[in-house]
């Protein structure tokens, strides 16, 4: 892969052929498995990482938990200041970083370009916010009173997230967790280890110029069980999970066992709503790259096209001619616009959903297929492929993680399609197309789209820095990124402050001593 810069790319990341899986910052160290890291691009080796055992786990909890004490008393704007200059760093690696995420996860190199871009506006979004950390002030019942809120940092931050996204969530996770003062643990996924390995070492580039205490950023390496260690941990009050449903369940239960706090960003079965009002062309443009972007492989990618039985026909041909349009290949390539899926595993999800769509009576449009041959010799190329199906089935009930697109026909007003869209388990992304104001109002109202994010006129794949991303019902109603976000990184205090000589009791009881 040295004709695209990948080589080069790991060199400058400080990556090396085996890397230490469990990182406190500064010093390395790890005793456990090997986990080999193929490309799903070309099926090469790119590097090991020793896994993390449970003695490893306690030494970075040590390092963690000792870097709190130092790095909560920090003023927040001297901690924005350290975040800025790793966002400095992200700006000067990011086209290596970005070929690093192509090249391991799969995603074409424009989207790894754009997942470094993300973390870098997280941390000029987080450098703000270190000056806005507010509280409230309220008037007391009681005369010669003050009272007034503030949020304190919580402690160590437990982050486990997601192949797909394998350096943006963890920046945004991270960069608002060191701004509220906590320091961080990450568990990357197994499928996406080297991604971790060179975030951690911009990462302590930075600590180290500012001789900072090397646990404020924590690596662990490994499967479920060692993300394990941080769900069952007491001294972890906030685990912020991303992934799969099935896993956010299993998470939530852990912490909630522990009455510890969970932060979770589940899966997403978003769907489009076409309306005859419709801009054909931008409905064409949202749906494709919904459905293909990062090979299907989003928690945002659409799955479902809801349409009127009156435009059904236009819409359906329309998506199929721009289905003819896709090149799939190496995601380095920049003349390609589909990469592959992450391994084997997910190639045996995206067959099967295509069965069984056929079996519940559907129909394939557009037929998917493995690629084989030159260029697609890691056996993990598909070809996106596009259903006309019922909103029953229980196949589109379920999110498959793959460019599986669903055609299904509505009649009737708008609140029909909306029916149709929330009687799915999952409420992460939702999206009209309509230039009807009435129907874009009525979707945003309380009685419509049931999604964390509802969208008029743009798809349902991507989120803006500034805007709090999450969902609903099996999504897991988690909040990561903008807006008000910051305050789960935090725990709430409410002051009261008497400048009086007295002290008058509640109810007016009284006690004369």
């Amino acid at each position: 892969m040295t004709d695209f810069g990948i080589d080069k790319a790991l060199k400058t990341l400080g990556v090396k052929a085996i890397n230490k899986g469990t990182s406190t910052g500064l010093n390395n160290f790890s005793n456990g498995n090997v986990i080999e890291s193929f490309s799903p691009v070309d099926g090469q080796l790119i590097g090991k990482v020793e896994t993390t055992t449970h003695a490893d786990y306690e030494k970075v909890m040590d390092a963690a938990t000792s870097a709190f004490k130092a790095w909560r008393i920090m003023p927040a704007p001297q901690r924005g200041e350290i975040v800025r200059q790793f966002g400095e760093k992200l700006r000067e690696k990011k086209e290596a970083l970005g070929k690093l995420v192509s090249y391991e996860m799969g995603k074409s190199y424009q989207e790894g370009l754009g997942e470094v871009q993300e973390m870098i506006d997280i941390c000029d979004f987080a450098v703000g916010l270190s000056r806005q950390l507010h509280g409230l002030t309220m008037h007391s019942e009681r005369p010669g009173h003050r009272m007034y809120e503030q949020y304190h940092s919580l402690g160590v931050v437990g982050i486990i997230s997601a192949f797909n996204f394998p350096v943006a969530v963890w920046a945004w996770n991270t960069a608002l967790a060191w701004i509220c003062g906590d320091v961080c643990i990450w568990k990357p996924s197994e499928k996406t280890p080297i991604c971790g390995i060179a975030c951690q070492n911009i990462a302590a580039e930075v600590f180290t110029e500012n001789n900072l205490p090397e646990g404020i950023s924590c690596l662990i390496n490994g499967d479920y069980k060692v993300g394990e260690f941080v769900t069952k941990d007491v001294r972890v009050p906030l685990i912020s999970a991303t992934g799969s449903t099935r896993m956010g369940k299993i998470v939530a239960q852990e912490v909630a066992a522990r009455l510890g706090k969970s932060l979770l960003e589940l899966g997403g079965n978003n769907a489009i709503i076409v309306t005859p009002d419709a801009d054909i062309k931008m409905t064409v443009i949202g749906a494709v790259f919904g459905a293909v972007g990062t090979a299907g492989q989003r928690c945002t990618s659409t799955r479902r096209l809801i349409i009127h039985d009156s435009i059904y026909n236009q819409v359906k041909n329309a998506i199929t001619d721009a289905y003819k349009q896709l090149r799939i290949g190496n995601p380095l390539d920049e003349n390609n616009h589909v990469g592959p899926l992450i391994d084997t595993d997910a190639v045996k999800m995206y067959e099967t959903a295509l069965e069984k769509v056929i079996e519940e009576g559907g129909n394939i449009i557009v037929e998917g297929a493995v690629l084989s041959g030159e260029g697609y010799e890691s056996g993990c190329y598909v070809k996106p492929a596009i259903a006309e199906a019922k909103s029953h089935f229980k196949i589109v009930q379920h999110e498959t993680f793959a460019p599986v697109l669903y055609l299904l026909k509505y009649t009737g007003d708008v609140e029909n399609a909306i029916d149709i869209q929330n009687e799915v388990a999952q409420g992460l992304s939702s999206a009209i197309m309509t230039n009807n104001l009435r129907e874009a109002e009525r979707f945003l109202s309380v009685s419509g789209s049931d999604c964390g994010i509802a969208n008029v006129n743009i798809g349902t794949s991507g989120a803006e820095i500034g805007g709090a991303f999450g969902g609903e019902k099996e999504t897991g109603g988690g909040r990561e990124s903008g807006s008000d976000a910051w305050k789960v990184y935090m725990r709430r205090q409410t002051n009261t402050i008497n400048y009086t000589t007295e002290l008058p009791l509640a109810q007016g009881i009284k006690f004369d001593l």
